[in-house]
């Protein structure tokens, strides 16, 4: 299986990355693209710029999308929604085609440092994503980042563990089948 991985942050100390990283030790048997939002660096999307024509990233960015059978991502929430990053991307590929994300099962994540782990953009993706061809199977929310995770063992708390790995299991069971 194909999976294409992201965080939607463009942060170098990207909680989300490490989060999607964590997730990703569970599909090692898997072929994993786990690409980096600085690489499809655009100018901020309006109207004005989309009649010069869409950025080689924007169709860069839908070509990796296309070529992977699932996708797995974890947004960062910046005051209440995506961040400014992840929306441009998503903005100039969704003008190029509108199911941004081509039917593919999703595997949607958030953390924040706070205790609603993300939970606002969270709500706003599972809303929206489906209606730009997002197929979202299962969703995990981590809470309190810093107090919940270790950069060498991952999620330490032992129900948030047990959430998620349920939850990556059907995962598995639903793509695969």
């Amino acid at each position: 299986m194909k999976i294409l991985a992201f965080a939607g942050s463009t942060s170098s100390t990207s909680i989300n990355r490490e989060l999607v990283k964590f997730v990703l030790k569970d599909f090692q048997n898997d072929e994993i693209n786990l690409i980096d939002l600085n690489d499809f660096d655009m100018p901020v999307f309006s109207v004005d710029r989309e009649k010069k024509g869409f950025p080689d990233a924007a169709h860069h960015f839908l070509k990796v999308i296309e070529d992977c059978h699932v996708i797995i991502c974890s947004l960062a929430e910046h005051n209440k929604s995506y961040t400014a990053a992840f929306k441009n991307v998503f903005d100039w590929a969704s003008r190029i085609n509108v199911k941004v994300f081509q039917n593919k099962p999703m595997l949607l994540m958030s953390t924040s440092p706070g205790g609603y782990g993300g939970g606002n953009v969270m709500n706003t993706a599972k809303t929206f994503f489906p209606q730009f061809g997002a197929d979202i199977k299962e969703t995990f929310s981590l809470p309190k980042f810093y107090e919940n995770f270790d950069l060498e063992s991952g999620v330490i708390d032992p129900e948030m563990l047990k959430e998620l790995k349920k939850k990556i299991e059907s995962f598995k069971v639903q793509v695969t089948n």
